[in-house]
């Protein structure tokens, strides 16, 4: 028997450095590289004082050889704690240890590693790179199996992250259908913190991502990290309490049985971990995803357009679709403002109600006769664009497409074919599947001009059998990307929404493919506050969909005042979703003065930084812009419990400037009192010059509120002098 040396190389280090934050490995060409660090920035050349194992003096009662957390920790040699990879070939081989490692660094920026481990006979290619503008860290793997025979990989983090000692705690969100971003803060401890998502697609419940917080950090100051694992399937994230007092934080796409058989030479990509640290606060590190996002959204010609106010026919009519009354619904949308009218579900062949039709992609001859033609030309002829609802990766039953083809849908030998809101999922990894939601669906695009697809997905995967009886989980979502892209690269200006069920898809790797999102398909104002701002943390405003629906909320049963509904709606993607035409003229009047205000203000809400706060007293808000000029959006979500209003401080703005404040009305509020009480200063906020207030005194002491009732909202705008 014979026995393999340790490493014996000479520590390197590497560094990469954006504006605000720094990380540092060490490495040597015969052993895993070790993470040494990931925080707020390092002066260029600052180093380690010795190498890790040197600053360590083993413990009583421990292996002989120090195993610090590398970038890839492996079970099996001497790592007790999670393991990046996870791996066998028919019971054996059952442990790894890279004893070669290559460095290199192909721009300032960023780091790739190669590591091999000759006798389980495999290699792992690491991607580390740090945004110096956004300071983002990106994050991915790539397996390749080089031994003979099959390699079954059960785990493969998408990237290990280290946390420091004094992280305290993990913000995370939860919820359901209708219920989405809800935020859930638990104390990090020495128990394995542990989330998994095992339903096909991003989820309601498990968002794969968090923030990780320390002592006396909030909203604007202190030290978080946050990470995201930019996937729409199955995904885990552990955070684990290692015994030097740090942690480990591990994301990646958690796989089915057999997903990840590796034959001789196969190789397996992971998705990409988005993750970054701020030194100011919550609000920083949105900042930073925000700015990383919008660097990589798919806008056609690379630049976003203003975002068009948008009309959904879901609410207003669901599947009862007549050309009269839709155009009618146009007629109405066209006059009040609306820039972009999107049909709904129920356009196409036999679709009544939803436990049949889908697959029939083509227009019902008995709703629409002359097919879609006639109403697209109308909504055209009004100077609106065009949008349609599908949702090609499903089928029913009871359609066309599923009794010529049955097992285009995934299944499982033997099993049930378990249906959901009377759906199964089509297998369109099948290239004749793809090819024929591809034709069907760009013949609609091209014939019609069609701007804007709803794309929908509205089930959890189960019995998700590939045709061989292989899993398809993993499969699928690679498949629904390669077809949005497909569709854009034949109409480059399409858009695309990434819908399900409302907000079970959102997030940074669908929206490389799209070019919105649905957020809940709750419309409740209140209800909508929490989810938005949750949304927020990782997501940018301009992609949000945010709709002023009906009241009462078709979701909840509840209403509020069509101006709170339009206020919440306001910063997102603004839209309409009930029909118009149920309205009369004072308040259409009132819905036109806000979406004239939305497109007056959509330029500042939707670029430069937003910043979320609460004053106390079911007080929140969030303010858009830069320190020369925000505009700034108040919501009291209960009645108040206090006789004053508590200051509003504004920590962005600068210091040694003044500011003009005008409040910020629809037109259809100026001249009345819309607020319940309010101080006399406050009324030079609705009239010219407006009032002067120094920087300072907002951001030290705060802006006087007025005293408003339940469910209201105030907007100021401020501008630097």
């Amino acid at each position: 028997m014979s026995y393999t040396a340790l490493p014996t190389a000479p520590p390197q280090f590497a560094a990469l450095h954006g504006r605000h934050s720094s990380l540092l490995i060490e490495w040597q060409d015969d052993d895993a590289p070790l993470w040494r660090y990931w925080g707020p920035r390092l002066a260029s050349g600052a180093l380690p004082p010795a190498p890790l194992r040197a600053l360590r003096p083993l413990p009583s009662f421990m292996l002989d050889h120090d195993q610090p957390l590398t970038l890839a920790p492996t079970f099996g040699v001497g790592w007790f704690g999670q393991s990046a990879l996870l791996a066998h070939r028919s019971g054996r081989a059952f442990a790894q240890a890279f004893s070669e490692c290559l460095l290199q660094t192909p721009d300032p920026q960023t780091l790739r590693l190669a590591l091999t481990d000759p006798v389980a006979q495999l290699r792992l290619e690491l991607r580390l790179h740090l945004d110096a503008a956004s300071d983002v860290l990106t994050l991915s793997s790539r397996l390749t199996n080089l031994g003979a025979d099959a390699l079954d990989l059960q785990w493969l983090a998408a990237g290990t992250l280290p946390l420091p000692a004094r992280c305290t705690a993990v913000r995370s969100y939860f919820g359901q259908h209708m219920h989405e971003f809800q935020l859930q803060t638990e104390v990090l401890s020495r128990s394995l913190w542990r989330r998994e998502n095992r339903r096909g697609r991003t989820s309601h419940d498990n968002f794969p991502g968090a923030v990780v917080t320390t002592p006396g950090a909030d909203a604007d100051a202190g030290l978080v990290y946050g990470a995201h694992l930019a996937w729409s399937g199955n995904h885990q994230q552990t955070i684990e309490w290692l015994h030097d007092g740090q942690y480990q934080w591990q994301l990646g796409e958690w796989l089915s049985p057999g997903e990840g058989l590796l034959a001789p030479g196969q190789t397996l990509d992971t998705p990409e971990i988005v993750a970054s640290c701020s030194t100011q606060g919550l609000n920083g590190l949105a900042a930073n995803f925000h700015a990383e996002l919008r660097a990589r959204l798919p806008w056609a010609g690379g630049a976003m357009r203003p975002r068009p106010v948008h009309l959904n026919t879901w609410e207003g009519f669901y599947f009862d679709l007549e050309p009269a009354k839709v155009m009618a619904l146009a007629d109405a949308a066209a006059a009040v403002g609306v820039e972009r009218f999107v049909v709904d579900d129920g356009w196409f062949q036999g679709r009544h109600h939803d436990r049949a039709a889908l697959g029939d992609w083509w227009p019902d001859a008995a709703k629409f006769p002359l097919g879609l033609g006639p109403l697209v030309a109308h909504v055209r002829r009004l100077g609106m664009e065009f949008g349609l609802w599908v949702e090609p990766e499903m089928v029913n039953p009871d359609s066309e497409l599923h009794r010529a083809h049955p097992d285009w849908a995934l299944q499982l030998d033997g099993r049930p074919m378990l249906t959901a809101r009377n759906q199964l999922v089509l297998d369109i990894a099948r290239p004749e599947v793809a090819d024929y939601l591809f034709d069907k669906i760009e013949a609609l695009v091209r014939a019609h001009a069609i701007d804007y697809l709803k794309w929908d997905h509205n089930r959890d995967l189960s019995c998700a059998g590939l045709a061989d009886g292989r899993p398809g989980y993993r499969a699928q979502v690679l498949a629904v990307y390669a077809l949005m892209d497909r569709l854009r690269a034949a109409h480059p200006a399409l858009e695309i929404e990434s819908c399900s069920g409302g907000g079970g898809r959102i997030d940074f790797a669908v929206l490389r493919h799209a070019h919105r999102v649905w957020t809940s398909d709750c419309i409740d104002a209140l209800a909508r506050i929490d989810t938005q701002r949750g949304y927020l943390q990782f997501f940018p405003p301009e992609v949000m969909g945010a709709h002023v629906g009906t009241a009462p909320a078709h979701s909840t049963g509840r209403s509020q005042g069509m101006d709170f509904r339009a206020a919440v709606a306001l910063p997102g993607h603004f839209g309409l979703e009930f029909d118009l035409r149920q309205l009369d003229a004072p308040a259409l009047t009132q819905l036109g003065d806000w979406l004239r205000l939305y497109k007056r203000w959509r330029e500042r809400l939707h670029h430069g930084r937003v910043w979320l706060g609460e004053t106390g007293d079911s007080v929140v808000w969030q303010a858009h812009g830069d320190a020369a000029e925000l505009l700034l959006l108040v919501y009291r979500t209960a009645p108040s419990t206090l006789r004053y209003m508590p200051l509003l401080r504004l920590p962005m703005l600068d210091r040694s400037a003044r500011y003009r404040l005008r409040q910020v009305e629809p037109d259809s509020q100026i001249g009345r009192r819309s607020l319940d009480s309010t101080a006399p200063w406050l009324e030079s906020l609705r009239g010219e010059p407006g009032a002067l207030i120094d920087g300072a005194w907002l951001a030290e002491a705060g802006l006087a509120l007025p005293r408003c009732k339940a469910e209201t909202a105030f907007m100021v705008h401020l501008s630097r002098l």
